[in-house]
């Protein structure tokens, strides 16, 4: 086998000695355009993980390795002259020179051919020539961009400028340092890469980047402006430059990663953020398994095809967590008012990999300062705090999420809702909330709908409210009331989900007379008589629901229902004065909620439920979610109930963990209102790492409470919590300790004899 390698970084380097080292036959020849000396950056991360897999692939490099690695266990987090110190974290790097050093050396001696200072042929004539063409020719790849249709490469440029530099003295942890300038807020990222040496990295948002003037001035000038700046990190020594520029990171995410015989590695095929120290990481581990896969499949296609299916998921993983990551450097001035430990730990969680439970593990003494500092009492997890609502106390911070069930008859909660909600309650929850109950028969979804609109269904509602109260005490219940708008008229989910119904349909109205989907009826625009009675109708359903006795009221205003309907740009084209910008948009909604809210009990609160982005070029934006916020908090509401999406059939979501919970962190801090997570929040330790961070007061899980409606219950017996954030009906009580299992401790043998 021929193979040729574009790029002599070290992905492609430790990928050529792999492939020559499984088989000596190969001839493996890499171009790289520089002299071997020539690098830019200066340290390098590696992870505990991808040192592992050299290890079991490549003694000989991982041992090189080894020898010339700085270790090093803590974090400092700077921040308004106080240092804060996490440890247990656990790193390793070295220098990019000596890594490559490393690979050229690995390479020579395993018959590789090196050429450097050379331009290598194009992908298309080495791919004539060769059995395998590896483009490992970083962010900036021609082989990607010359075959852009088929690896449909997705660019994203990002908020920050940054410049990479090195300072000649180890700092003696990963420094965090954070910089209030006149300009505006700037950071400092920085880690030990030899004895004598640390790399530095100065970021900043590109509006503070011009205002400080770093646009004007030369790259020495930017290298000892950022010296001066931080001046107290680096004890007063200068930073060296190597061909240093500032630039915009780009995160790169490739729809395909092989043409042919020619395969993406490394920052070719994808980037991660600089923050999590994944770049190299993430090309030795393509170079490991690029090399297996041809190992382990019968073909080169078949191994290409393998490779791309299994790194891609990871690869995804960590892009996610790189993007969570820049996103809160960029918006890094959000933050800069938290309690200093918990700024710290907000930091330090940012990329959702470091969590709660794994920092406590990390650095039990950290975690239980931010815990006091945040309120919470002895051996309480954050998630069991109470949070107050106006006259409403709740005991803990879980939330079961509105949950369309579709199981009403004529709009009438029955049974089912008796158990399915009684069963949440008795599962622990600070906060049950019903599905989304229509104000009129008209505005139903599907058939299968609850509502609020008749005295029988308050009274069934009554039901259920006395049954959580009675049985459940502690407990709170909340009615979520909706409009289906152009939504409605559907199938149950089961059935069709959005699928108009086969006979039996009703009209619809909504903001404009645009369907959802095609197929979807096309609703009749409201006019100002019409909006005067779905307020009304918004009116009597709140006045029976106080009457049913709930605790706490959501005006549903998300997901493309009626009200959300006149929030997004994208579903509300009127040209009258509900129609336009966004003040003007939002004037029905506000009208609805003060008439709700005039109703409604003084001492019981409201909440809102928005879609934070429509996930739809054109639609609203997270600019639009703070604003409207603002606008339901200037009119009373007590809190957001954050969501995204389900508004146009034409979305596309970033699907992912908590993928949601950034627009509420943002939302919570830029609006100065509490708020509710939700969007795939699925564990106790996602729940803690949250509000012990600040990014929300309150979590709201769906489908985990489908999946065990004694989820929080579970959750405080797995974390050992008996407390009054966490009360077992006394009839469970038995069942408030994992059941036995099977036996695992019995005594191995300590003696083997022959026979």
């Amino acid at each position: 086998m021929r193979v040729a390698i574009i790029g002599g970084g070290p992905g492609g380097l430790y990928a050529a000695a792999l492939l020559k080292r499984l088989d000596p036959a190969r001839e493996i020849t890499v171009w790289e355009r520089n002299a071997p000396d020539v690098t830019f950056g200066f340290g390098v991360v590696l992870s505990d993980e991808t040192l592992g897999g050299i290890e079991h692939a490549d003694p000989v490099v991982y041992e090189a390795l080894q020898r010339d690695f700085v270790r090093w266990d803590d974090i400092d987090i700077v921040h308004r002259g106080v240092t804060h110190r996490s440890g247990g974290h656990g790193f390793a790097a070295l220098g990019r020179r000596r890594l490559l050093a490393i690979l050229h050396e690995r390479c020579r001696s395993l018959g590789v051919d090196l050429r450097f200072s050379t331009e290598a042929p194009g992908a298309d004539t080495l791919s004539l020539e060769y059995d395998l063409v590896i483009a490992a020719d970083g962010v900036n790849s021609t082989t990607r961009a010359g075959h852009a249709d088929v690896f449909e490469p997705q660019v994203t440029t990002h908020r920050c400028r940054y410049i990479w530099l090195a300072a000649d003295f180890p700092f003696d942890a990963f420094r965090f340092e954070i910089a209030e300038t006149p300009h505006g807020v700037m950071q400092l990222h920085g880690y030990p890469y030899a004895a004598d040496a640390s790399t530095v990295i100065v970021e900043m948002r590109e509006e503070v980047w011009k205002a400080a003037g770093f646009d004007e001035i030369t790259p020495q000038e930017s290298v000892e402006r950022c010296a001066k700046i931080f001046a107290d990190a680096l004890r007063g020594r200068p930073l060296r430059s190597n061909n240093s520029a500032w630039t915009s990171f780009r995160t790169v995410v490739s729809g395909r990663w092989s043409h042919g015989n020619v395969v993406l590695l490394g920052d070719a095929a994808h980037t991660a953020h600089f923050s999590i120290g994944s770049g190299t990481k993430l090309a030795v581990e393509d170079a490991l398994a690029l090399a297996a896969c041809l190992e382990e499949q019968p073909d080169v296609p078949g191994a290409l095809t393998a490779y791309e299916e299994e790194r891609k998921p990871v690869v995804a993983s960590t892009q996610r967590a790189a993007r969570a990551s820049l996103e809160w450097f960029e918006n890094l001035r959000l933050y800069l008012d938290q309690p200093p430990r918990q700024f710290a730990f907000n930091l330090l969680t940012r990329s959702r990999r470091v969590t709660h439970d794994n920092l406590r593990l990390r650095d039990a003494h950290f975690t239980g300062a931010v815990e006091r500092e945040f309120g919470c009492r002895p051996g309480t997890p954050p998630m069991f705090t109470p949070f107050r609502l106006r006259g409403l106390t709740l005991r803990n911070r879980v939330v079961v999420s509105p949950m369309d069930m579709y199981c009403a008859t004529d709009g009438v909660p029955g049974d089912f809702h008796l158990v399915h909600l009684g069963a949440r309650a008795l599962g622990g929850a600070g906060l049950v909330m019903t599905e989304m109950v229509c104000v009129s028969e008209e505005g139903r979804i599907t058939p299968g709908c609850a509502g609020l609109y008749t005295g029988r269904q308050a009274e069934a509602w009554r039901r259920v409210t006395d049954f959580v109260h009675t049985r459940a005490p502690g407990t709170a219940i909340g009615v979520q009331l909706g409009h289906a708008g152009r939504k409605g008229s559907t199938q149950v989910m089961w059935e069709g989900m959005d699928e108009p119904l086969p006979r039996g349909n009703w009209p619809l109205v909504a903001a404009s007379p645009l369907p959802y989907k095609p197929g979807s009826q096309t609703p009749r625009q409201l006019s100002r008589a019409q909006l005067t009675d779905i307020r009304e109708q918004f009116t009597a359903a709140a006045w029976r629901a106080a009457r049913a006795g709930f605790d706490l009221l959501e005006l549903h205003c998300a997901h493309g229902y009626l009200l959300s309907g006149f929030l997004s740009p994208l579903t509300n084209h009127r040209t009258d004065a509900y129609g336009g910008p966004l003040e003007r948009r939002l004037r029905f909604p506000l009208e609805v909620f003060d008439a709700v809210r005039a109703v409604w009990p003084a001492e019981r609160p409201m909440t809102v439920r928005i879609s934070a982005t429509d996930w739809a070029e054109g639609g609203t934006t997270a600019e639009d979610a703070v604003e409207t916020a603002r606008a339901f908090a200037a009119h009373g509401a007590d809190a957001i109930d954050v969501s995204t999406g389900q508004v146009v059939a034409e979305e596309r979501p970033e699907f992912g963990r908590s993928y949601q919970t950034p627009y509420a962190d943002r939302i919570r801090h830029e609006a100065g209102i509490p708020v509710i997570a939700v969007g795939a929040i699925s564990s106790w330790d996602d729940v803690n790492s949250l509000i012990l961070a600040g990014r929300t007061d309150l979590c709201a899980l769906a489908r985990p409470h489908l999946y065990d409606p004694h989820w929080t219950l579970h959750a405080a017996a797995e974390q050992g919590y008996e407390g009054p954030g966490a009360v077992w009906p006394a009839p469970y009580r038995a069942g408030s300790r994992r059941p036995q299992t099977g036996r695992t401790d019995a005594p191995k043998p300590r003696l083997t004899l022959g026979r």
